[in-house]
């Protein structure tokens, strides 16, 4: 009887266990009206992008450092399909990881929304 109880226990106890990964638990963000560049696009942009897209950075060839510079990525060069890339294939950006999707998701919605600068 013993055995029993502890093999439904453990059942029990694997069948309550969640998988999920750290991204998928966070909230995702709320924009509150049309995604801009000031407040969404420049943020993720500055924290994903800067160290190599600058002056003095691996690829400062194509900075994006300004609205006129990302909005010119976005239409000109393939950055959204490159953000969109997983991690190890050729071409994907940043070269460091993929970033978040809520953050890949909030620069599709700036797109979406006409590349609004404000």
């Amino acid at each position: 009887m013993k055995k029993i109880l502890a093999l439904f226990l453990f059942a029990l106890i694997c069948s309550s266990c969640d998988s999920g990964t750290y991204e998928e638990l966070e909230e995702p963000t709320v924009i509150d009206g049309p995604v801009t560049y000031a407040n969404t696009a420049k943020a993720i942009v500055d924290a994903n992008c800067i160290r190599c897209h600058s002056a003095g950075g691996a690829a400062s060839f194509r900075p994006l450092t300004t609205y006129l510079e990302v909005k010119d990525a976005v239409q000109n060069t393939n950055l959204l399909d490159r953000i969109q890339r997983q991690n190890g294939e050729p071409g994907q950006m940043p070269q460091t990881g993929r970033m978040p999707q809520d953050n890949i998701n909030l620069l599709l919605q700036w797109r979406a929304d006409g590349l609004l600068e404000n």
